[in-house]
């Protein structure tokens, strides 16, 4: 009630204009990963029918999402990171797991359709075992990376049946098999070797400048366990359907406030 208010009276529009003052002189992050956490939790709160919570929360995240394409591009982050689904989410309830299949297969054939993705050149990748995924799904994955392969203004990437030791276990398997094959030296793997077989390896820059997680949890809960080394971790206490440029935001705001060291 409290949130319908302010909007309606526009303090969040005068907030996010404050908000915008604050950051755009600064450095932004080039990288954003985000976990997309909290859709069923807020499908709880909104008093639906117990079998339509789920799908709903999984839609009105999928909306948001789409709003983060707009917000993103007008703060100039040039790559995207999201953690939509892991290998662990396979174990929920079969029906959640066939909704949200069936959301994010009709969102990669809209996807393909956005006069945005096409209008801004943005690289669009599913990253993780695509394989796991249905064979429809796999087609519409497919169907937009092919649209969008030769662009390279901005990348944005969905980490979907994705796992973060899944990920480094697929590239020492790739590794140990160019060994095994002669085609590379044991001596000549190194990190930056490494990182030529991680998912994310079509990009110039792996590593984020910050990870956002939603739903006040505190975990990276095994996203980009190798890329994450040195990200900035942000935890919101926001469920992710209810994600606003303002969270953005107030999340750039808090990095740039930041000391990165490295390690140093």
């Amino acid at each position: 009630m409290l949130k319908k208010m302010l909007s309606y009276i526009g303090a969040y529009k005068i907030y996010e204009k404050w908000l915008w003052q604050q950051t755009k002189n600064g450095v932004k992050p080039e990288h954003v990963a985000i976990i997309l956490d909290g859709n069923r939790r807020w499908a709880n709160e909104q008093d639906t029918h117990p079998f339509l919570q789920d799908k709903w929360g999984h839609k009105n995240g999928a909306d948001t999402v789409e709003q983060l394409l707009d917000w993103t591009h007008f703060l100039g982050v040039k790559y995207v990171t999201l953690y939509t689904f892991s290998t662990e989410n396979f174990s929920r309830r079969n029906d959640e797991v066939a909704k949200i299949m069936q959301i994010a297969e009709e969102r990669f054939r809209k996807l393909l359709k956005d006069e945005r993705v096409h209008r801004y050149k943005v690289h669009v990748k599913v990253i993780g075992r695509v394989n796991l995924l249905p064979q429809s799904l796999q087609q519409a994955i497919a169907e937009v990376e092919k649209a969008t392969a030769e662009y390279d203004c901005y990348f944005w990437n969905f980490a979907f049946a994705y796992g973060g030791r899944a990920e480094i276990v697929d590239a020492a398997k790739t590794i140990a098999g160019k060994v095994k094959s002669g085609e590379l030296d044991v001596d000549d793997v190194t990190e930056s070797t490494f990182e030529k077989y991680l998912y994310t390896a079509h990009m110039d820059k792996q590593d984020p400048d910050m990870i956002i997680r939603t739903s006040g949890e505190e975990r990276l809960s095994g996203f980009l366990l190798w890329q994450a080394a040195y990200s900035e971790l942000l935890f919101l206490d926001v469920y992710w359907p209810d994600f606003r440029l303002i969270d953005l935001l107030r999340a750039i705001r808090t990095f740039q406030l930041r000391k990165r060291r490295f390690g140093a």
